[in-house]
């Protein structure tokens, strides 16, 4: 058998990576049209698509300012052209551009004069399509806005990753269902596997900065909402957030992915963590398949000169955060953070704290407070006191948490998230 010249090998591989996410011809998402938005508002310009490349087209999962539209050939070349290179493709002026002068989209009704477009990659290097600005003048793209395209297209290959992992669940679900009769416990270890694609696989390390995560859940049959995350903002900046999404099941699983997705996605370009809050809100209002709420902390961390963090955190509906300092713990409160999802004209508000060395701060859903251990509420009181008597320290405190969930009678009814973190003294 004749083997395929390399640059077809390579083009078949990919066209076999844009099938295995199976994104194409499917219908329109919510999330990747509110990429597209984004993409149009951040960069100023009256259209903006996300493009999957396939074999002999280029089709469309979002489009903003271009109606009726759903693909084109792929013989033109812009979004062909740009996966075609790791870096953003950009040109100024499509007619004195000699890779674009004589490109059909230039000269026909479209009437495209200036072009930006960021290959939506992934992680084994392979060019799924992009994410793309188009304008019908002349004008230049600055470094900022490629590197925006970029961050964009980046939240869009998260996205189609989730996307994948879900379907991939949702498909392993079918089969278990098929065989629940016979086998509960493999129901069991499903509910726990797709519980654990909502959170981190593990906290990324921050200079600096001690972390350390919990969860605990109530029932292994069952899929509830709550989250955390911690993640890298660039220019030294850290973002995190927590939070509980009431119900269970996939209906809870489905706002979970959408409410890590929106807030990562809000840190790119929010300078406070309550305009992401808002964002969520917004995103939950429109989303017509979701009805449950949410509650959340939204935080973002920048290192200061004295070796601890400047914290900056919003609130959405949740129970306050615990700052632990050598003299005592005290709650963190952004007062006037509304629930989300519940009103369009929410307000979430921010508090500023410094976290100096030796400080910890503590994140934790309701599920904690709301335990009946003996028959009596927990409480925020108690776990006041209880975190007073402990060490700042992250891992301790969330170890000795740990150790006090496990030893509740009757134990939680429902899940908890913890999040802490502290600064090590010198």
């Amino acid at each position: 058998m004749t083997a395929l010249p390399e640059a077809d090998n390579d083009e078949q591989t990919r066209l076999a990576e844009v099938a295995r996410y199976h994104i194409l011809d499917t219908p329109p998402d919510g999330a990747f049209d509110r990429i597209a938005s984004l993409a149009a508002r951040l960069l100023d310009v009256p259209i903006a698509t996300i493009s999957i490349v396939d074999s002999d087209r280029v089709w469309f999962k979002a489009t903003h300012g271009l109606a009726g539209v759903t693909q084109v050939d792929r013989d033109p070349g812009l979004c062909s052209s740009a996966i075609m290179q790791d870096a953003p493709y950009v040109v100024a002026d499509a007619l004195t551009d000699p890779r674009t002068a004589a490109n059909s989209l230039v000269h026909g009704d479209m009437g495209v004069r200036s072009y930006a477009g960021a290959p939506i990659t992934t992680t084994s290097g392979h060019r799924l399509g992009t994410v793309n600005v188009l304008d019908t003048r002349p004008r230049e793209f600055t470094s900022t806005d490629a590197a925006t395209l970029a961050d964009l297209a980046s939240v869009v290959m998260d996205q189609l990753e989730l996307r994948l992992s879900a379907l991939t669940t949702l498909r392993h679900e079918r089969r278990l269902r098929e065989r629940a009769e016979q086998d509960a416990a493999t129901i069991e270890s499903f509910a726990t596997t797709l519980q654990r694609t909502l959170l981190p696989p593990e906290l990324p390390p921050v200079p600096g900065l001690e972390l350390a995560c919990h969860y605990y859940a109530a029932s292994s049959r069952n899929v509830t909402g709550d989250f955390y995350d911690v993640f890298p903002m660039g220019d030294g900046r850290w973002g995190f957030f927590l939070g509980d999404v009431t119900g269970h099941g996939t209906a809870a699983a489905t706002v979970t992915s959408l409410a890590r997705y929106t807030l990562r996605a809000a840190a790119l370009y929010r300078a406070d963590p309550a305009s992401g809050l808002a964002d969520l809100n917004t995103a939950l209002l429109l989303d017509k398949d979701v009805s449950q709420l949410c509650t959340a902390l939204f935080g973002m961390l920048a290192a200061s000169p004295d070796g601890g963090f400047d914290l900056t955190l919003a609130g959405g509906g949740h129970p306050p955060a615990l700052w632990l300092r050598p003299d005592g713990v005290e709650e963190i409160y952004p007062r006037g953070g509304m629930l989300l999802g519940a009103m369009p004209d929410a307000r979430f508000v921010t508090r500023q704290v410094h976290l100096a060395p030796g400080d910890g701060l503590l994140l934790y859903t309701d599920g904690l407070t709301e335990a009946r251990p003996g028959g009596t509420f927990f409480g925020e009181d108690g776990l006041a006191e209880f975190v007073a008597a402990r060490p700042a320290a992250a891992h301790q405190l969330i170890d000795g948490l740990t150790t006090l969930i496990e030893g509740f009678d009757p134990p939680p009814s429902d899940d908890v998230a913890l999040l802490a973190m502290s600064v090590p003294k010198p």
